[in-house]
């Protein structure tokens, strides 16, 4: 008698009811969910950084002794007035910001000119062409085979070898061809019917139409520039003027390494004895980390918008 108290229209309305109470509850549960893994990975994400700034304005040598973690325990600036007491960083850092600022635009050029070129249906050499560039992705002539090619090209001690063999990269040219191949052939038409010519079509509607991937693509090529120091190793060590940034910070790292058993050295990198005796290989390592990185740190927030763009190029079919 009990289940037919119970009327038939009332058993839908609470299945309803309680569809509705699941579905307001779901999104509380999931944006509840979300935002505590989002702030985890931002602590994961930001936590050895920040430790690097701590460790850096710490003395060199409290941090030994471990525990510091979001603020330092003994302030001191030692470890910076330790990098920049040498001259040569000033120059070395514009040897860096020339270097970085010159190969980014030309390979942003001179890669997309290429990749508009390839990306032409009526050019009949696009895929072979295609090939060997793709090839150099997969074969290296190796060290050695570099060197030579730089010596006879007489770029050895000159501040080109830092541009020359970075105007061209044959990866960023399949980036920039993909993205090239999603934008409509109508607008190249209509301005060939206009009159317009290849490079008039370039410069006036491919070029301003790539800024996302443009802008992804300048910010891997002047990262590259900006930490690359190898090269200067290679090429230029002969000459000091030459230096880049990066170099210096390596040499100086490994003379702060070799300090308490070389003083020679240390003194020959600008590190002095009583200097050498308040930091550490550790301090002079994260002072090194965030004097390389702010400058980088510095141009990501203007071109955050357009790198968010560039890193979705060939991720959607229409």
């Amino acid at each position: 008698m009990a289940n037919q108290s119970i009327s038939p229209e009332r058993v839908p309305a609470a299945a309803v009811r309680s569809r509705i109470g699941r579905g307001k509850l779901e999104p509380i549960l999931f944006n509840t969910v979300n935002t505590i893994f989002m702030i985890f990975l931002v602590v994961v994400t930001l936590y050895p950084f920040l430790n690097t700034i701590v460790v850096s304005f710490n003395a060199g040598n409290d941090t030994i002794r471990g525990g510091l973690y979001l603020w330092p325990r003994q302030f001191t600036l030692q470890n910076y007035k330790a990098i920049f007491v040498s001259g040569t960083i000033y120059d070395a850092f514009l040897i860096s910001v020339a270097r970085t600022v010159l190969s980014t635009i030309l390979n942003i050029f001179l890669t997309t000119m290429l990749a508009y070129t390839l990306s032409r249906r009526e050019y009949v050499f696009r895929k072979p062409i295609t090939f060997i560039f793709v090839l150099t992705m997969y074969f290296n002539a190796g060290l050695i085979p570099g060197y030579f090619l730089m010596k006879d090209l007489h770029l050895i001690n000159t501040f080109w070898v830092y541009v020359v063999p970075s105007m061209i990269s044959a990866f960023n040219l399949i980036v920039i061809r993909t993205y090239i191949g999603t934008i409509s052939e109508s607008l190249v038409e209509s301005a060939r019917i206009d009159g317009a010519g290849d490079f008039k079509i370039f410069w006036s509607i491919i070029f301003p139409l790539c800024k996302p991937v443009l802008a992804t693509i300048a910010l891997f090529v002047a990262v590259g520039a900006w930490n690359s120091w190898f090269d200067a190793f290679l090429y230029t060590s002969s000459r000091q003027e030459l230096s880049t940034l990066q170099y210096e910070l390596m040499k100086l790292l490994s003379s702060s390494m070799n300090a308490n058993s070389n003083p020679a050295v240390a003194n020959g990198a600008g590190i002095t004895r009583d200097s050498a005796s308040m930091v550490t290989p550790l301090s002079i390592r994260a002072a090194v980390t965030v004097v390389a990185s702010v400058p980088i740190l510095l141009v990501y927030p203007f071109m955050q918008k357009y790198f968010v763009v560039g890193l979705n190029v060939g991720s959607v079919k229409e």
